[in-house]
């Protein structure tokens, strides 16, 4: 009886068979429209080569996506500027000193990217940067410790200092702004009370943080050898991006377009190690510029390769949104601080190492102003959620470009604060009309 009465009638049939007729039609149209796969514009672009490249690289620039275009166009022009009114800016002395003054306050404002990615602002890097300076002197020249033990027991106190600005800000709820503030001006007494009487500490000679900002590779080959290495790493990013995005089924480059980068890539290294390397009076590779594009390299892959660097992205973007899928806004910020502290006393080193040891100056003066400005001038907004690391480099080699500039045709101090400040407002204009752009174009 119960499979019977399961079974449906003459009647019953019918009435589902004119059922399933009736939705049958509906049901066959979703496979056709599914059929047909969603072709991705980026896909196009490269199928029409440059003129593809070309009308994608309008659309972003009529949608107010300038990328790093200004500060590439800004860098020619103060080439050309300074090299007519002066034919030794280019030489290979000249840009020996921007690498190496570059490379110290450049380190300083790789920490400042990611807290500028966060929304938030860091004053107190040059404060960190003199305890930094201070702490190595006193515990390797004045208390004898082991220079390498003394290092990392500055770099650790910078971490410190930066953890402990992140926990106000994410745990008690004190603006950034506020204890950073506080910072700037505890840390600077702290300094100075390190320091004591003294006032200032030499370098001893042969020291390891001498030799930060003194040292070169007098052999061409370290130049060239490093040069080739960046470039098939380079090359070998590209291709291993490449097929990975082909294992995903996702656009990938063609290997023509990574050809040219690579080449782009190549002529730059090889330029900037020929410059350093061949000319007369050229005195090599720095030190300095190798460990400044270390750490570049370094924090573009946590910053792009890693899911830390993919969560401070999404907390600069909306904290609120990043708290609901999951991730930790608190320990994104405070690991964040602790990172500009970390690279603000590393930088201070630098600092003192081209001054000629620690004093209570350090870190101070316009350092902070500086390192900030290259992160803005290099492309990284003030508003959070986009920027680039090599946005520290390009803001650093703008900057020290000016300088060395106007000081190769004497200009005064003054000048040279005013020029500056006019291309950190020009910088800030331009991210403020980018941005405003994108929302009207519907991309923010």
């Amino acid at each position: 009886m119960s499979d019977l009465a399961k079974t449906p009638g003459p009647s019953e049939e019918k009435t589902e068979k004119a059922g399933q007729s009736a939705t049958v039609p509906a049901q066959a149209a979703e496979p056709s429209a599914a059929a047909i796969p969603a072709v991705d514009p980026r896909l196009l672009i490269r199928e029409e080569g440059f003129k593809g490249y070309w009308s994608e690289f309008l659309r972003k620039v009529r949608g107010g996506e300038l990328g790093s275009l200004p500060v590439f166009v800004g860098l020619i022009v103060i080439a050309i500027v300074f090299q007519f009114q002066n034919s030794n800016f280019l030489s290979a002395s000249s840009v020996a000193n921007i690498a190496v003054y570059s490379s110290g306050l450049g380190i300083m404002a790789v920490g400042i990217v990611f807290v500028l990615l966060l929304g938030e602002i860091d004053l107190s890097v040059g404060s960190v940067a003199g305890v930094g300076a201070a702490t190595w002197a006193v515990l390797n020249v004045n208390h004898g410790w082991p220079e390498w033990l003394a290092i990392l027991t500055a770099v650790l106190a910078g971490t410190a200092l930066g953890a402990l600005h992140g926990f106000f800000f994410a745990k008690i709820g004190v603006p950034a702004f506020v204890v950073t503030l506080a910072g700037f001006l505890g840390w600077s007494g702290l300094q100075d009370w390190m320091m004591g009487g003294e006032g200032s500490i030499n370098t001893p000679s042969g020291s390891v943080v001498e030799d930060l900002t003194n040292y070169f590779f007098e052999d061409k080959g370290v130049g060239y050898g490093l040069a080739l290495v960046a470039v098939i790493a380079y090359a070998a990013s590209l291709l291993v991006d490449s097929k990975r995005r082909k294992a995903a089924n996702l656009p990938a480059r063609p290997v023509t377009e990574i050809v040219l980068r690579t080449a782009v890539v190549a002529v730059l290294c090889f330029v900037v190690a020929y410059v350093l390397n061949e000319p007369e009076g050229a005195r090599g590779l720095p030190l300095a510029l190798v460990l400044f594009l270390a750490v570049l390299v370094i924090a573009d892959f946590v910053a792009r390769r890693t899911t830390f660097g993919r969560q401070v992205f999404a907390v600069g973007g909306n904290a609120e949104a990043a708290r609901r899928a999951g991730i930790s806004v608190d320990r994104i910020r405070i690991i964040v601080f602790a990172l500009s502290g970390t690279l603000g006393a590393f930088g201070g080193l630098f600092i003192a190492s081209l001054s000629g040891g620690a004093t209570k100056s350090v870190g101070g003066g316009n350092t902070l102003m500086l390192v900030i400005a290259a992160a803005v001038i290099g492309g990284t907004s003030l508003f959070g959620g986009r920027g680039k690391v090599w946005s520290a480099l390009l803001g650093m080699v703008v900057i020290q470009s000016i300088q060395q500039g106007l000081n190769m045709i004497g200009m005064a101090n003054a000048v040279q604060y005013m020029i500056t400040g006019a291309v950190l407002l020009a910088a800030v204009v331009i991210d403020s009309v980018s941005r405003r752009t994108q929302k009207t174009a519907g991309r923010a």
